[in-house]
């Protein structure tokens, strides 16, 4: 007898809005389900909502994220919050001085990536209570590389949050987030 076919996508409601993910073969025999929030003004306008009542209380300054598929949300609860955001780069620009590194391995890809702070952005991190904020926490690398280049900047990290956390949802207790997927191994 065989097993079930795996289905295409996992339907899944964030904040009310209900979307199919894909799922996509990260590495043979693992698949996990993609939440893509570019162009999705709708998703990213209620996640933003929903995100900005359970972040309220933590008195931050300053909202961090990692370039590039997190930064619809960090606008909008920027806007929703009233709090400036900084985004981490993935690529070094000349005009972004003496800026801060750190290195991650994206789930995605596989592939190590660096982040980079602007320097000007060290300085409005300086001192601030931040949250960092991305679309999904899968392995935590890339929060780590957010972590480390707050505590190089001298911030103080208020709270973690994300629209999604995936894999093993014990490993995320700590992450303010909205929802959880799991990630689907072949047997």
């Amino acid at each position: 007898m065989s097993l079930p076919e795996m289905p295409a996508s996992w339907p899944m409601t964030v904040a009310g809005i209900r979307r199919d993910l894909q799922l996509f073969e990260i590495s043979p025999g693992v698949r996990i389900a993609i939440l893509n929030i570019l162009g999705d003004s709708e998703l990213v306008l209620a996640a933003s909502k929903a995100l900005a009542g359970q972040l309220a209380k933590c008195n931050a300054d300053v909202l961090v994220s990692p370039e590039a598929k997190a930064i619809p949300l960090a606008h909008a609860l920027s806007v929703e919050m009233q709090l400036p955001y900084v985004v981490l780069r993935k690529s070094l620009k000349p005009y972004m001085g003496e800026a801060l590194a750190s290195e991650t391995l994206s789930i995605t890809t596989g592939q190590p990536q660096s982040l980079y702070l602007d320097e000007r952005d060290r300085v409005a991190v300086n001192g601030k209570r931040v949250i960092l904020l991305d679309d999904v926490i899968s392995t935590g690398s890339t929060l780590q590389g957010l972590r480390l280049i707050m505590r190089k900047a001298g911030a103080e990290v208020v709270a973690e949050a994300a629209i999604l956390t995936e894999g093993d949802r014990a490993k995320w207790s700590n992450i303010i987030a909205l929802g959880h997927l799991p990630v689907w191994v072949d047997d």
